[in-house]
């Protein structure tokens, strides 16, 4: 029985790494459908975002069926609680991609994007994809030090998402509201996909230790600075 609890575990652990490549291929190819205005790849973005919305629910019921059946304690039990809520932060970066999609179709034949900010946008797409796929390594190795770094890698894509909404909001801007609506909600889609690759970081974080975010930076520094003067 014990043996078939931990096997359980690990399903739910590997589900969650399944997610973050789902997520990962959908905002890569959301990204080349909106640079590309390439109408048939966002069509498939859409529709496939199904597949992470069936693995959010699978992870779901076989947490449930743990915490009914198993009763876990201490880390196991966090395991099984975080992961509920990691399903849901990667389940919503799925929503995210398909929403990029969504206006590269609603815009299609014309690229939704202004020849001046495809690089922009090139450049976040890859954060975006660089980000969650980290987030898929740090969940399965229960990786502290890697899930801190994710919150550091966030402040590329603040950095490239203030950028543009300087662009879309300065007196120079030379394209219409739609355009400016546009790239407003699509900096915005970008941002916060990255930002729930942090939350689900955190949770790694908080799997492994206990502790939340900064409390478990201050104490991971803290071993290192102890390390440090033991060495000296």
């Amino acid at each position: 029985m014990r043996k078939a609890y931990h096997e359980e575990l690990d399903r739910i652990a590997e589900s969650l790494v399944d997610m973050t490549h789902l997520a990962a291929s959908a905002m890569s190819r959301a990204t080349t459908a909106l640079l590309d205005a390439d109408v048939h790849l966002a069509d498939s973005v859409i529709a496939a975002d199904a597949d992470i919305d069936a693995r959010r629910e699978q992870i779901d019921l076989l947490s449930f069926d743990l915490l009914a059946l198993q009763q876990p304690v201490a880390t196991d039990l966090r395991v099984v609680v975080t992961s509920m809520r990691m399903s849901s932060d990667i389940e919503r970066m799925g929503d995210l991609a398909r929403h990029v999609a969504k206006v590269a179709r609603l815009r299609y034949p014309a690229s939704a994007v202004p020849p001046e900010l495809r690089g922009t946008f090139r450049e976040m797409g890859s954060v975006a994809e660089n980000i969650v796929e980290k987030t898929g390594s740090v969940i399965a190795r229960r990786d502290v030090e890697g899930a801190l770094q994710i919150a550091r890698d966030d402040d590329a894509m603040d950095r490239l998402h203030r950028d543009l909404f300087a662009q879309v909001t300065g007196p120079d801007w030379p394209h219409d509201t739609e355009t400016a609506v546009d790239i407003t909600l699509l900096g915005r889609y970008y941002e916060r996909f990255a930002d729930h690759a942090v939350s689900v970081a955190e949770r790694v974080v908080w799997i492994v230790t206990g502790e939340w975010g900064n409390e478990a930076a201050g104490s991971h520094d803290d071993a290192g600075d102890a390390a440090a003067t033991s060495r000296a």
